[in-house]
């Protein structure tokens, strides 16, 4: 790890988190030297609340010197007007690695071998790469899904957003999924499971919608709530692309980049950052609960 290489030399460092997962909690021959690594930093930056608020309570430390940054994203700024056809049906695209543990694809094409959605004008197109692909084409052959296509991994985003009208991410572990990010900012619908910052970002039955818990039923269910108001995509799409623009910066990289020069200058970093008090983590955490 080199955090702990810099905190063993006594040299300056910071951290960006890019996920924490519930289910995996660091085993405690390294939690010390892990610890040290977040206390030692300069700053961490975590790309969402729920990642932050997780380190916190899994390392036991306060972490002050924390706050949540945005990654840079690969679609344009610009909001887009067009919208596909609906001549050929409705199309879903599920973008991520094929590694079902944390993406969840499974659980989608459980979904679509329901009867319900073998008969809706619907399909699904898997973009990505990894470890599973071979696994997951297999199991969509298994349940003999026509509506299903494993496009492979591509680099043109915005090609997605062209021809496919909303994102459905089953994911099971996230920090903040870039596809979401840039789902919304195409102005597409997104339906997503409500785990690490998607909730941060999607409100629910609002700008897109939220499967309660990463499993085949709530999947489903959150689904079938979008599929009754595919009438209104659209808008929603709309809606979700002017919300995510008061959430994420034109240029994040940018951004950042200050950020890092205020560090290096022993300032606290205040252009785009969302600082997050221990005491807002409390009320997070309440919130979270209560929800």
């Amino acid at each position: 790890m080199f955090a702990a290489v810099c905190v063993r030399l006594g040299l300056p460092l910071v951290i960006i988190s890019q996920k924490a997962v519930d289910a995996f909690w660091p085993p405690d021959r390294r939690r010390a030297y892990m610890k040290a690594a977040y206390q030692h930093a300069l700053h961490c930056f975590f790309v969402s609340r729920h990642n932050l608020r997780l380190t916190r309570e899994q390392f036991g430390t306060r972490l002050e010197n924390a706050s949540v940054v945005r990654n840079p994203f690969k679609v344009g700024w610009e909001p887009r007007r067009d919208w596909p056809g609906t001549d050929l049906g409705f199309r879903f695209a599920c973008v991520g690695r094929f590694f079902p543990q944390e993406k969840g694809q499974d659980l989608l094409i459980r979904v679509l071998a329901r009867e319900k959605w073998r008969g809706r004008p619907v399909s699904v197109t898997f973009f990505g790469s990894g470890e599973n692909g071979v696994g997951l084409a297999e199991m969509a052959a298994y349940h003999e899904l026509e509506n299903v296509r494993f496009a492979g991994f591509t680099r043109d985003i915005e090609a997605i957003w062209a021809s496919h009208h909303a994102l459905v991410l089953p994911s099971r572990a996230e920090g903040l999924p870039l596809v979401l990010v840039e789902a919304m900012l195409s102005g597409r619908v997104a339906i997503v499971t409500d785990i690490a910052g998607n909730g941060e970002v999607v409100e629910d039955d609002v700008n897109g919608f939220l499967a309660a818990t990463p499993t085949a039923d709530a999947l489903d269910e959150a689904m079938e709530r979008a599929w009754q108001r595919r009438a209104e995509w659209r808008e929603i799409g709309e809606r979700a692309a002017a919300d995510i623009r008061r959430l994420v910066p034109p240029d994040p990289a940018g951004t950042l980049a200050m950020q890092l020069v205020q560090l290096a200058d022993g300032q606290l970093p205040d252009s785009g950052a969302t600082v997050v008090s221990p005491a807002a983590n409390s009320r997070l955490a309440e919130k979270t609960v209560a929800s």
